[in-house]
């Protein structure tokens, strides 16, 4: 299990059961290391500003992780974290490596948008 305050996907039953129960996820599968635990600190911090969106880690050297690593969007990829975004359960997005804040807020905020009304 990874140390965040995240909720985990642990089993291929909890990923499925998270992209197809909520309509905006976003899955960091990563490892404990120093290229993933910026990315963890930052969901983390964004939860409470983006309500609509469901944030999870999944453990990147787990077995079950490989729902994750087979995604044509993630072929190529060579760093961890990969960070999937869902819409619907479908892949919207899909990055390697580190992400700033601004980076993940400029992805949520394409790819989630919620429009407000005055």
């Amino acid at each position: 299990m990874l140390y965040t305050n995240l909720k985990h996907l642990e089993s291929i039953a909890d990923h499925n059961k998270a992209i197809n129960e909520n309509e905006n996820v976003m899955v960091i599968c990563g490892r404990m290391g120093p290229m993933c635990i910026p990315v963890y600190g930052i969901a983390e911090e964004l939860e409470a500003e983006y309500k609509h969106v469901n944030f999870y880690d999944m453990e990147f050297d787990n077995p079950i992780s490989d729902v994750i690593r087979i995604l044509p969007e993630v072929r190529g990829f060579t760093g961890i974290p990969f960070t999937i975004f869902y819409k619907n359960g479908k892949v919207v997005k899909a990055t390697s490596s580190i992400l700033t804040k601004d980076q993940v807020k400029s992805i949520l905020n394409k790819e989630f948008y919620v429009s407000v009304s005055a």
